[in-house]
Parts: structure tokens; C-alpha cells; sequence
């Protein structure tokens, strides 16, 4: 198995004759979207200047994440990388801060309705229906902060580990929300009262989700290739004010 690793921000992780990983900053779209019309700036933009070529993504990232994306250099290549992912042959792994202590290991089974946008609006009413939706995860860590927030004078937070074995969107965000452990930073899914504290204690106005590895075949070679990211420097910066540590 091969492994590379590289630095922060927005990085070449790896390149090969056919693929390219980087380390997609949050708040960074990977490519134009109707929804921030506004944005100018893009990772399949950032990443063909980088290499100096076409690319061609094959997976996506929410803007709010950070993390490894990884992108085609042929068409081909992107077909055989986007069966994969269609197949659920390649691992994801994301790392996530959460509210409260979740269980030190667990499997989320819960089917989510399709989140409808101005592609969805045009599918068939049954097309519309929840999905089955999978994410198995794990505890690495837990901390407790002493400040009141309601009627808790301590607040509980979480290191969470994820491996989502579908692929929903919105799913890591949408499932730690269902079972009562919503990511920080999420102002759609999350705890509004424990985001501001966040923002007005540390300044990073991020989602604390984190895409840290991703296990593949490679489409040519077919040997499994492991490609990690280590953490967005804010996101580091918290766990070390959090006190919270990878185990």
C-alpha cells in the first residue's frame, strides 16, 4: 500500500499520470455553483493552475469542509474512480469535533430524504424518497469546557471519527444531528448557542468536519493507495484549546 501526506491549506497531497489529491481549505467551493454565484474562487480552478492541466473532479466536498479531494487528469480514469465511488469500494474518513460524548463506537442506519436543488426539482416524485444512509464512527477523544451555556455551567464535547458507508449529501452533517451530537460550526444542522460560543472564543467561523484520509484502487495499477491530509491549521488550533488529542 502506498501512503503519502502532506502539508496545510491548499496543497498538492499527491500526482500521478492520472490522478491528483489536494487538501481543500474550508470555505472553498470545488467548482462554480448557482447556489454562491458570488464566489470567484475554486478548487478545480486552484488545482488545474497548480498542475498546469485539465481536471476532471470526481467526488465532492461541501464548501465548509476541509480536507482530501481528489480529481482525475483523463476521462477514463475519472470513470473508472467514479464507479468506485458509486460502488462504495472507497473508504472515506473524516474527523469531526461534535457536541456532547457520544458512544465510544457506533453505526448510524438512518435513510435520509433527498435534499431537493434546481437538479432535484426536475426528478420524478419517487425519485424523492429517503435514501438509505450509512456512517459507522468512533470516539477518539473527549473533553469537558467550564462555561455556562443555558443551564449547564459545563459543556461536553467530542473528537468523533467518521467512516460514511453511503454517500448522501449533507449525510456526516445530517446523521451526527440525528443522533443528538451535531458538528460544531454546522449553522444548518448544528446548535447555534454552542457555534457562537466557538466564534466568539476561539474566531474560527468553520464547520469542524474534516475529510483525513481516503483508501482507493488505484484505477490503473489496482494497488490499494491510502492518500491523508493532516488538519487545517484552525482546526488543529481548536483541538489544542480543547484540549482533545487523536488517540
Amino acid at each position: 500500500m502506498q501512503t503519502f501526506c502532506q502539508q496545510d491549506a491548499f496543497t498538492i497531497l499527491y500526482q500521478d499520470d492520472f490522478l491528483v489529491a489536494i487538501h481543500k481549505p474550508a470555505g472553498l467551493l470545488v467548482h462554480r455553483s448557482p447556489i454562491d454565484k458570488h464566489e470567484t474562487e475554486f478548487a478545480v480552478q486552484y488545482t488545474r493552475d497548480a498542475i498546469g492541466q485539465k481536471v476532471y473532479p470526481i467526488h465532492r466536498l461541501d464548501k465548509a469542509t476541509s480536507g482530501i479531494l481528489l480529481f482525475a487528469l483523463d476521462s477514463n480514469t475519472a470513470r473508472i474512480m467514479g464507479e468506485q465511488f458509486s460502488n462504495h469500494t472507497i473508504q472515506k474518513t473524516y474527523l469531526a469535533i461534535c457536541r456532547g460524548w457520544a458512544d465510544e463506537r457506533g453505526y448510524i442506519d438512518h435513510a435520509l430524504k433527498y435534499k431537493r436543488d434546481k437538479v432535484a426539482e426536475k426528478l420524478k416524485r419517487e425519485q424523492l424518497e429517503p435514501q438509505t444512509a450509512e456512517t459507522a464512527y468512533q470516539t477518539l477523544a473527549t473533553t469537558t469546557v467550564h462555561h455556562t451555556l443555558g443551564r449547564y455551567e459545563q459543556q461536553r464535547y467530542c473528537l468523533i471519527q467518521m467512516q460514511p458507508k453511503t454517500g448522501r449529501k449533507h449525510q456526516l452533517r445530517r446523521h451526527m444531528s440525528h443522533i443528538k451530537h451535531p458538528i460544531i460550526g454546522d449553522v444548518k444542522y448544528g446548535d447555534r448557542h454552542h457555534n457562537h460560543f466557538f466564534n466568539d472564543w476561539l474566531g474560527h467561523h468553520r464547520l469542524y468536519l474534516a475529510a483525513t484520509q481516503l483508501e482507493f484502487y488505484h484505477p490503473i495499477s489496482n494497488q490499494r493507495t491510502l492518500i491523508e491530509a493532516p488538519l487545517q491549521a484552525n482546526f488543529q488550533s481548536t483541538l489544542d484549546a480543547l484540549t482533545l488529542s487523536i488517540k
